[in-house]
């Protein structure tokens, strides 16, 4: 999927004139003032299209002008302003990398800026709009910089959206662990990361628009040169042009246009990578537009498109009370993702992103050795785990609670300590036998249920029934996380099932997926309990906290069926994991085979989201550790792996209720802050 440019012979002639272009370009231009016109007439108050012609005449009531002047111009011209200034952005970062993914998105611009702010917030300090846009600004500099550094300019779609989307799901879980920990001085922070365009007056639009002009304004200065790098390196330098300042000279004001939205009006998701993707097929008939100089400001009309063409809609089809509650990013992401998913089932093969590992053959007393001392290991974890905490506890404690003669301050810290530690050892070890069979049936070690979207699905399920019935019992959130996760698996699996689990497709449609139930559950949040995001944000942290016996036992349950089938079909998952033509040679049935591993992935995620909430890179570090330590061998790899997955669960449990107690973060927090790096070094040794 990276962009060529095609040979000029191939264009008909009718391509050549740029009469084509600027009609395209004054298309663009009314329907940006049409839904502009429109989108200042949608609101709360009961002022139409009648009482905003007097407005902006002057022959208003003071109430309706005062409406129309103090919030729906404001909202249309920052509407404007992002959309115009995120479709250049991902114009130009498409095209200074030659990856057709690249967007303030992909390469974790907004994750960064998001950091940026939360570690501003936290130190309590007010900051004027423009102080706050030069801290946005270094955090997303840095991230994107990091993304382009690992993943390669024009080295393919998916290490970029690998290496973003690890970025992004490890800098998002530092934040909202600020956020947790700091929630009075970063209240407002979530609802902000949501993107709403929003805005009491000109004042925020103002200030970010020279700042916006400053970086489109480097665009079109830069505009040359970066034309120059599509014909290649050496052609470029050929003609002169200084490849790599022309490239950091691109991101910089790609990274400023990013700012400027982000500061306005929050980081609203996939503008950056649809507009240019929308302008693309104009681009193949028109030879204007293949230019920065045109195609770039092209793009940004078509982001202004999004933008205001979404919140229009939003504005249309919900009611006028619920639509004001609902960002604007949300629904921007929820269209981005759907087009991430469809563009990613009409790709074509590609190189593989990533290495296969090597055969590793490791003898039965490796095996056994590694075994003993990862139990040794757990069992140390696990009476750590139960003995320290806010309250230290005694192993004579813990021997009285069991015979019923503990007092009761022991007796209730036992009571709700002990789940805790079974739901994330339990936890644990389903979430890496499911990433070792999600591996194994696809064949590429870098995919993971979290990455992609099976959890997230799980935990919309798990979300939408906790806003909707409170009261749920365990095996009905059970019930819902295996819902949602098994409807997201559906579109996951059988999309990426279409020529033989491509890693190309399954990534892009995994991260499609994932962030779509990342945009529903932050609308299901904000529409139920807008004033309360710290009860979800504690869920999809991956917390323990308040686990009870009966929470713990459908995990406990599932697991124990996985290990047991797994066990039993070892030599099956052992053969799927090799290719396609031996299985079948040796009377394997692969498809009903493939289908039932996936299910029972899907199953142990869907518990293990339901029993201690969203938990990343657990599936992905254990069984890529375990193979390394036993070799490939799933009868060895499988105990190995589900072992490591309960140890490194627990401990990060441990460690996020002991470190800064009574202050507690979740789980998931804390794997994802050594899943990231480590994700990444897996990176950096494929790419090697």
């Amino acid at each position: 999927m990276t962009v060529t440019a095609s040979p000029p012979a191939t264009r008909p002639a009718a391509a050549r004139s740029p009469r084509g272009a600027v009609a395209v370009t004054v298309a663009l231009v009314l329907l940006v003032a049409v839904l502009a016109l429109v989108d200042i007439t949608q609101g709360t108050a009961s002022v139409g299209a009648p009482e905003v012609f007097r407005a902006l005449t002057g022959r208003a009531a003071p109430g309706d002008a005062s409406v129309v002047v103090a919030s729906r111009l404001p909202r249309m011209t920052a509407g404007l302003l992002v959309g115009v200034v995120l479709g250049a952005a991902g114009a130009a970062l498409q095209a200074v990398s030659r990856n057709v993914l690249a967007s303030p998105d992909t390469l974790a611009v907004n994750a960064g800026s998001y950091l940026a702010l939360g570690l501003a917030a936290v130190t309590g300090v007010s900051l004027p709009l423009i102080a706050s846009s030069g801290i946005a600004f270094a955090g997303g500099l840095a991230a994107a910089a990091v993304v382009l550094g690992l993943s390669g300019l024009g080295a393919g779609t998916v290490r970029l959206v690998l290496a973003g989307s690890a970025l992004t799901l490890g800098l998002t879980s530092v934040t909202e662990g600020l956020l947790l920990l700091f929630p009075r001085q970063t209240e407002g922070l979530y609802q902000w990361n949501q993107g709403s365009i929003a805005q009491s007056g000109f004042g925020g639009v103002l200030q970010m628009a020279p700042i916006a002009l400053a970086g489109l304004a480097g665009l079109l200065l830069a505009a040359r040169r970066v034309d120059a790098l599509a014909l290649g390196e050496d052609a470029a330098r050929g003609l002169g042009v200084r490849v790599g300042a022309t490239r950091i000279t691109v991101v910089v004001c790609a990274s400023l246009l990013s700012t400027a939205a982000v500061t306005l009006a929050g980081p609203i998701g996939f503008v950056g990578l649809c507009a240019p993707a929308l302008v693309r097929p104009l681009a193949r008939r028109l030879r204007g537009l293949t230019r920065t100089r045109l195609g770039a400001p092209v793009a940004g009309l078509t982001g202004a498109v999004l933008v205001l063409g979404s919140d229009v809609l939003l504005r249309a089809v919900v009611p006028a009370d619920t639509a004001v509650a609902v960002p604007t990013g949300v629904v921007t992401s929820l269209v981005g993702a759907v087009f991430l998913t469809v563009m990613a089932a009409r790709t074509r093969a590609a190189a593989s992103a990533t290495a296969p590992d090597r055969l590793r053959v490791r003898g039965r007393a490796v095996f056994l050795t590694t075994t003993a001392v990862l139990v040794l290991v757990l069992v140390g974890v696990s009476v750590a785990a139960v003995l320290l905490g806010d309250t230290h506890l005694l192993l004579g404690d813990v021997l009285n609670w069991t015979r019923g003669r503990a007092g009761r301050t022991v007796a209730f810290v036992l009571d709700t300590r002990v789940p805790r530690v079974l739901a994330a050892l339990l936890a644990g070890g389903a979430l890496a036998l499911a990433g070792t069979l999600v591996q194994a049936v696809t064949r590429n070690p870098l995919a993971e249920p979290a990455t992609l979207g099976v959890s997230g699905g799980a935990a919309l399920g798990a979300v939408t029934l906790v806003t909707t019935v409170p009261l749920a019992g365990s095996w009905s959130l059970a019930g819902a996380a295996f819902a949602g996760a098994a409807a997201s698996s559906v579109v996951v699996f059988g999309l990426a099932a279409r020529g033989g689990f491509r890693q190309e497709r399954l990534v892009l449609v995994g991260f499609g997926v994932a962030t779509a139930t990342s945009a529903l559950i932050a609308l299901l949040v904000i529409l139920t309990d807008p004033f309360n995001a710290t009860k979800a944000l504690t869920w999809l942290s991956g917390s323990t906290y308040g686990r009870t016996l009966p929470d713990v036992a459908p995990l406990g349950a599932v697991l124990a069926v996985g290990l047991a089938v797994t066990v039993a079909r070892r030599a099956a998952l052992d053969l799927v994991s090799l290719d396609e033509d031996t299985p079948r040679l040796l009377g394997l049935d692969t498809g009903r085979g493939r289908l039932g591993f996936l299910a029972l992935s899907v199953l142990l995620s869907a518990t293990a989201v339901a029993a201690a909430g969203t938990i990343g890179f657990v599936g992905l570090v254990a069984p890529h550790a375990a193979r390394a330590l036993v070799g490939r061998r799933h009868a060895r790899v499988v105990p190995v792996a589900v072992l490591l997955g309960a140890v490194l669960v627990c401990a990060a449990d441990l460690v996020g209720r002991t470190v800064i107690a009574p202050a507690q973060l979740g789980a998931g927090l804390m794997t994802a802050v050594i899943g990231t790096p480590y994700f990444l070094y897996l990176l950096i040794r494929s790419r090697r």
